[in-house]
């Protein structure tokens, strides 16, 4: 919309329909400080809480610009109509969230994400937006050092398809779907953050995972912070309130990565039910407040795990929910890959250091979209539009990928893709998850390693079929997806201490002296090679991290 405001020439190439975009399921709120529930509350204090939150690796720079335009952007929401929840005197309503000082979470009762995309999706529409839905893209174009375009999949016709550009901006979503137990849709894979991987861009912070605390036991749909938020309490199977040994100042609302260890620890101390979760209690809120505020948690709770939360306690345990690193980008969402940008959960700013704040994810979108809008028309306006023979190569590279998955599944001993994801997730889940050691996580790199050789040696695709054929894109999606979970792993393996989401029971302290620096992966056929960079600080030195 920025870009399209400015006077260019703008088109989405959507792997999905945008309404079904992973966004719609964010729940809780979207973080200004507006003042409207403490007139306290102030940039500076939104930005002490996010690099607090980030255990102090976010780059303070940009956290302060990014917190400063969170009020504008916010209230640019309000302005095209996003129907938030309102204070009695009509402002809009913010709440408390995990890791905040204050109640500055901004809320459309717990579909939050859902009323931004479609509020966004609207204003998109009538400013004349094209969209090109179910095309994937498989390949950036590069010609002469600079992002041409992109080579996308038309999934109706089976059919390559070349797109054009003098800016293309990555908007791809994160990568949960590499752990086997994730809150993220099917579609959030990680892939566009291995096609500029690929395209020479490197991926930074890829180690910090988050795991959110409460998720449906079950089937891992999120519970929103909004439950505990608006007064939420956790309980182990003793019926004990054990939030009190792990942050006895903010309970329930502590950052997540210290919630979601804690409620593990609980479990795998054998305080938790049958061994897997913990009790979320909503029932003391009473059932106004419950359907006004928290409908959609309710709902699911119903729907999905027979609960009915008005009565009875929700069984939550942790999984992954968000991928704090990403395409490396400035804090105007470019990459060092002239005409490629990047933003959203799929970049790396770093805003979000190594523990995101909720509240501070939907933000993220519209802070460092709108970015990306303008700085993609003065990059385009810099670049010679006729890019025909880089995206032919990029073409035939892909087409030469594609032949070989398909007649590999005509062969004798082809292996299934779908088994070599299966494995993938259970390695990330049980080697790189909640807890981590250098034994695990040596053996999960030992294994992805394996796994990537099989999947370029002996990977096929039996259905020749071209249209709709959700096997090749499936399978194409998976050689990325390897990519980008090697990066996670050999950066976590590499880093020796314990950081915001990132835990090593091998280190388990903080190490300011030798790790207060981004890590960034560059690809390599023979796995992710590291180099480090420098953490900006401007004006809150590292501390201790307590809550």
């Amino acid at each position: 919309m920025e870009a399209k405001r400015a006077g260019a020439d703008v088109a989405v190439v959507s792997l999905l329909y945008p309404m079904r975009s992973h966004s719609v399921a964010a729940q809780g709120g979207i973080n200004a400080a507006l003042g409207n529930a403490d007139p306290s509350d102030s940039w500076e204090r939104h930005a002490f809480d996010t690099i607090k939150g980030a255990d102090y690796l976010a780059d303070q720079d940009a956290v302060e610009e990014y917190v400063k335009d969170a009020i504008e952007r916010v209230l640019e929401l309000d302005a095209w109509g996003c129907p938030f929840s309102r204070t009695e005197d009509g402002r809009i309503a913010q709440r408390p969230f995990g890791g905040a000082g204050f109640p500055r979470t901004c809320y459309a009762a717990d579909k939050t994400g859902h009323a931004v995309m479609h509020t966004l999706f609207q204003q998109a529409l009538r400013l004349g937006v094209t969209f090109y839905n179910e095309r994937m893209a498989v390949r950036i174009a590069v010609d002469g050092g600079r992002a041409a375009g992109v080579v996308t999949l038309n999934l109706r016709t089976g059919e390559l398809e070349r797109y054009s550009a003098g800016a293309v901006i990555m908007a791809t979503g994160g990568a949960g779907r590499i752990y086997a137990r994730t809150t993220n849709s099917h579609h959030s894979t990680g892939f566009g953050m291995a096609l500029a991987y690929w395209a020479g861009v490197p991926l930074k912070d890829m180690e910090f995972v988050q795991f959110h605390p409460t998720t449906l036991y079950g089937t891992n749909i999120l519970i929103s912070e909004a439950a505990r938020g608006e007064g939420g309490i956790l309980l182990n199977a003793e019926g004990e309130r054990f939030m009190a040994r792990y942050a006895p100042d903010r309970m329930e609302l502590a950052p997540r990565d210290i919630v979601a260890r804690a409620i593990w620890t609980e479990v795998l101390e054998g305080r938790g039910f049958e061994n897997e979760y913990v009790h979320l209690v909503i029932s003391h809120l009473g059932e106004e407040r419950i359907m006004e505020r928290l409908p959609q948690i309710w709902e699911l709770a119903l729907k999905f795990a027979g609960v009915d939360a008005r009565e009875e306690p929700i069984p939550v345990q942790p999984a992954q929910h968000y991928t704090m690193g990403g395409i490396d980008t400035d804090k105007w969402a470019q990459t060092r890959l002239p005409g490629l940008l990047a933003a959203g959960e799929c970049a790396c700013v770093s805003v979000h250091g190594a523990n995101r704040l909720g509240g501070n994810s939907l933000l993220e979108c519209v802070v460092f979209g709108a970015r990306a809008g303008a700085k993609a028309v003065e990059q385009a306006s810099r670049s010679n539009s006729q890019h025909g023979e880089a995206l032919e190569r990029a073409e035939r590279e892909v087409d030469s990928k594609i032949e070989a998955l398909l007649r590999r599944g005509r062969e004798e001993g082809a292996v299934n893709p779908y088994g070599i994801r299966r494995e993938m997730r259970e390695v990330m889940w049980s080697k790189v998850g909640i807890f981590r050691d250098g034994r695990r996580l040596s053996e999960a790199v030992d294994r992805l390693m394996k796994l990537r050789r099989e999947f370029s040696e002996r990977a096929g695709v039996g259905c020749e079929r071209r249209s709709f054929n959700l096997a090749l894109a499936d399978a194409l999606v998976t050689e990325g997806m390897l990519d980008v979970a090697l990066a996670v792993a050999a950066g976590a393996l590499a880093r020796t201490e314990s950081r915001g989401a990132h835990y090593r029971t091998d280190y388990p302290r903080r190490d300011d002296e030798n790790w207060l620096r981004h890590t960034l992966a560059f690809y390599t056929p023979e796995g992710p090679r590291l180099e480090y960079s420098p953490v900006t600080i401007t004006r809150w030195p590292p501390a201790e991290r307590k809550y």
